[in-house]
């Protein structure tokens, strides 16, 4: 085999850190970017939130930062351009690049503190139902009886094991179950309602009895809950279930009302739980005759470069302080500039948003037009995965309400006319057509296809079921046993 050397040309595109840093800012939630934003501002010397009052050395800066600009350009290569058409990952091109740090997981040892940051307190159920016992007649040992039932109740308020936990308490105190029983009613009679129940049908009971006798419908939602199986709550036969209780129908409706009213987890009220906080990041307000949107200047602070330290960068000065300094700019401008790239993608998506469901934010729901991610796409001239990343997680204000960026694409359904409908739409009106129903006629899935057939829109009724189901509205057979 003979060796030789070929030289061959050819072409490839890569991505910058910088790009691609840009890319995962786009895609981050308010939250998270505020998170990113603070990371950076306590990592990087160089970044600083910009308050608007500190403008005694701007033009020194400016003259600084000009003059630094045109040596750092070809140290940092290939600038961010204005939008992401590229579909690629963080890790795809520069393996050995520095990766930002994931969320932590279960098995890390700052997970909770991690967590603890989005949790809201609530008052400890045990240390509640401990308070309300001190405050009770008990013996000394019906006290010590009362804190291992206490430690054995679940986060929900209720016993798992009493079967075992009663014959135990027994034999450890020396004493009868029915001593144990005593001390268990007793903490039923605790705050909430419900709490140390055996079971779902106890908690329900307890809640039950402690309301007034005269409540209407508490006699029968007694005697639903000790004779009958809770499953036939979900059943919608409300008459069989009246006639085995020999009751009419209209008080067997009022008896389930009480039961909805209940809590089947009274402990749930004192569990911690993360917060879900909604904060739009696109403003969409109507001055005259047009819809102007604007980004939420609040989600995020203004950032800028600090001028004292950019001042103290020189040229020949080749010290590890400034190597240091030097290499925070330019990360700093890298920051700076995947968040311009982020504002000006958003603000573009949104903006072709809004014009192309116009009909949607002045007449509703049912004027929705169908809009895929390849129509933003094709229109901004950028990749569908940057649409997607724009719109994920990021919420837009309207007069109309509050809607997640993802909620104005619906899929193409055809009309009759050779037109097509959105989906959100065809649903819209699926929910007007049942609200007008007669309720003692309920309409079927097959009368819904023809009246939306009606207006125009050709649907199968196996897609009419589809949407229903998506709306969470019943059967006709069932709303017209609800209906009765």
């Amino acid at each position: 085999m003979k060796q030789s050397l070929n030289l061959n040309l050819s072409q490839s595109l890569t991505m910058t850190p910088a790009l691609q840093q840009a890319i995962r800012m786009l895609q981050l939630s308010t939250l998270d970017l505020k998170t990113e934003i603070q990371e950076a501002l306590e990592s990087n010397v160089m970044l600083e939130a910009d308050d608007g009052h500190d403008e005694i050395d701007s033009r020194e800066a400016n003259r600084a930062e000009s003059e630094e600009s045109q040596r750092s350009a070809s140290e940092a290569g290939a600038e961010i351009p204005e939008n992401l058409p590229v579909d690629a990952d963080w890790n795809d091109i520069y393996a050995g690049s520095a990766s930002p740090a994931p969320a932590p997981t279960s098995d890390d040892e700052d997970y909770w503190d991690y967590r603890q940051a989005n949790l809201t307190s609530t008052p400890d159920l045990h240390a509640h139902l401990s308070w309300q016992a001190d405050m009770h007649r008990l013996t000394e040992t019906q006290r010590a009886i009362a804190d291992h039932i206490i430690d054995a109740i679940n986060e929900r308020g209720l016993l798992d094991d009493w079967q075992e936990l009663a014959p135990r308490l027994a034999g450890d105190f020396d004493t009868d179950e029915a001593a144990i029983e005593a001390v268990l009613a007793e903490i039923h009679r605790f705050d909430p309602p419900g709490v140390a129940a055996r079971s779902l049908a106890e908690c329900l009971s307890i809640q039950l009895r402690q309301l007034p006798a005269a409540t209407p419908g508490r006699h029968t939602a007694l005697r639903i809950i000790d004779e009958e199986p809770l499953e036939c709550l979900a059943s919608r036969d409300r008459e069989a279930l009246a006639s085995r209780l020999e009751i009419e129908t209209q008080a067997l409706e009022r008896a389930i009302a009480l039961i909805q009213t209940l809590q089947p987890h009274p402990g749930e009220a004192f569990s911690d739980h993360e917060s879900n906080y909604v904060v739009p990041e696109v403003f969409v307000t109507r001055q005259s005759s047009r819809w102007q949107v604007s980004l939420n200047a609040e989600i995020a602070p203004r950032l800028r470069i600090n001028s004292q330290y950019l001042a103290l960068i020189k040229r020949a000065d080749k010290s590890a302080d400034q190597t240091t300094l030097k290499s925070h700019l330019q990360e700093a401008r890298f920051f700076l500039n995947s968040l311009k790239s982020r504002n000006d993608t958003l603000l573009q998506v949104a903006q072709t948003i809004v014009e192309a469901q116009r009909a949607f934010l002045e007449y509703g729901e049912e004027a929705m037009k169908p809009l895929v991610l390849r129509d933003v796409a094709e229109q901004l001239d950028i990749h569908e995965s940057t649409v997607s990343r724009a719109t994920a997680n990021k919420y837009m204000q309207t007069p109309r309400g509050i809607f997640e960026l993802k909620y104005f694409f619906s899929s193409h359904v055809s009309t009759t006319d050779g037109g097509s409908a959105s989906a959100t739409a065809i649903q819209a009106m699926i929910k007007r057509m049942v609200a007008d129903e007669r309720p003692g006629k309920p309409l079927s899935d097959s009368k819904l296809a023809e009246l939306l057939l009606g207006n125009g829109i050709k649907v199968a009724r196996r897609t009419v079921a589809k949407y229903r189901e998506a709306l969470s509205i019943a059967p006709s057979h069932e709303r017209r046993r609800q209906a009765s």
